[in-house]
């Protein structure tokens, strides 16, 4: 195995850390290796369960170890919005991002509303999704745009209250109607009005006053880029994981695209020019594009800095190290230590290795300390 050397990238010998701070890093990949450093975490799961029930469940069980769980919304067989809160409500416990692996390879028009629409409406739930660039660069111009909309209209939200104060008394005998409600409109309104309904002369109804008021309240914080809270290195061992996670807060509001530039099946077609072009499209959209799924770093240029996610990653069973791995069905595995140190990748995505294992949660820890392990070496931090 060979180390890096000065041939190589400056991302191959850069901290997690060190790269959040980067000029042409964008606000979500800035929080995510963040979130990386603070977790000592390169694990991103792959999610190949079919019931909202495994979904959650392999969530809780790995959540402490991944930095990003990715999904495949439509292989849910019961997919809802309980799905989508589940999810949500423990991505915000465990400090994970959700990468929802859709592909998308399609026109502008339909892969705009194959993001924000239909039964899954990926755009309000993933922060991370990825498409092919079979189509041309166009595509992420579209999806960018559809994103864009989608942090707009979270942004704005709009509050409408109606109530109706009761009539002035008749009598001690009659009854005072009182009402008053509360609804959520997505229209942008704004002031009240106050209006008197009056029955038909003659008939012998009461008076009330109806008064409806419509506020407008615009958070800016996600469409700007977020101010990240930062941390001297050798605070991370003064300071607990917690405490650490928490001065984090939440990841802001924003959605970013991986391009496919690389795959990890047998004969895949995603090769040279193709691979180049991806890395071409993704410097014209950097303030969209994260990085790539590929199966070594692409960051050439100075200015470079996006990050690698590689599936294919798996370890052989214990006592049998230097196994080569593979499912019969094309799929090639690679080792942490590979994807990690040997081609300067970022992200190990892992899949069966964990989801398949008699226990998960010890599974994916191992998976999580061969994938610092091989980082640490990568970037030279002295193991003690």
């Amino acid at each position: 195995m060979t180390a890096p050397t000065p041939s190589h990238h400056p991302t191959w010998t850069l901290s997690y850390r060190e790269r959040a701070s980067h000029t042409s890093t964008g606000p979500l990949a800035s929080y995510l290796l963040r979130l990386i450093s603070i977790k000592k975490t390169n694990l991103c799961l792959s999610a190949d369960v079919e019931t909202t029930a495994e979904l959650l469940q392999l969530a809780e069980e790995v959540g402490d170890s991944i930095c990003i769980l990715k999904t495949h919304c439509d292989v849910i067989t019961d997919w809802s919005e309980r799905t989508v809160k589940g999810l949500r409500d423990l991505a915000r416990k465990k400090f994970f991002l959700v990468f929802e692996d859709r592909k998308f390879a399609d026109i502008g028009g339909t892969v705009q509303k194959q993001y924000t629409s239909g039964h899954y409406r990926i755009a309000q739930w993933a922060e991370i999704t990825n498409a092919h660039i079979l189509p041309g660069p166009a595509i992420v111009t579209a999806l960018h745009q559809a994103a864009t909309k989608t942090i707009e209209k979270y942004n704005t939200t709009v509050h409408t209250e109606i109530s109706a104060s009761p009539p002035p008394s008749r009598g001690h005998n009659e009854d005072e109607d009182e009402e008053e409600v509360a609804v959520e409109s997505p229209m942008e309104v704004e002031g009240s009005e106050e209006q008197r309904l009056s029955t038909p002369k003659g008939m012998d109804r009461k008076c009330s006053v109806v008064s409806i008021s419509t506020t407008i309240s615009t958070r800016t914080e996600s469409i700007s880029p977020r101010p990240q809270p930062d941390f001297h290195p050798d605070e991370a061992f003064n300071v607990d994981i917690a405490t650490l996670l928490s001065r984090l807060g939440e990841p802001p509001y924003l959605r970013s695209l991986l391009l496919l530039a690389e795959m990890s099946s047998e004969g895949h077609l995603l090769t040279g020019e193709y691979t180049s072009k991806c890395v071409e499209i993704a410097r014209s959209n950097r303030e969209f594009v994260m990085g790539f799924i590929a199966q070594r770093s692409l960051n050439k240029e100075h200015e470079d800095n996006f990050l690698t996610m590689t599936p294919g990653c798996q370890l052989p069973p214990p006592g049998q190290e230097g196994k080569k791995l593979g499912d019969g069905l094309g799929q090639q595995y690679n080792t942490p230590r590979c994807i990690i140190y040997d081609k300067g990748c970022d992200i190990i995505i892992v899949g069966r290795g964990i989801v398949n294992a008699p226990n998960r949660k010890v599974e994916a820890e191992r998976y999580r300390q061969e994938g610092w392990k091989a980082y640490e070496e990568r970037v030279g931090v002295k193991r003690g």
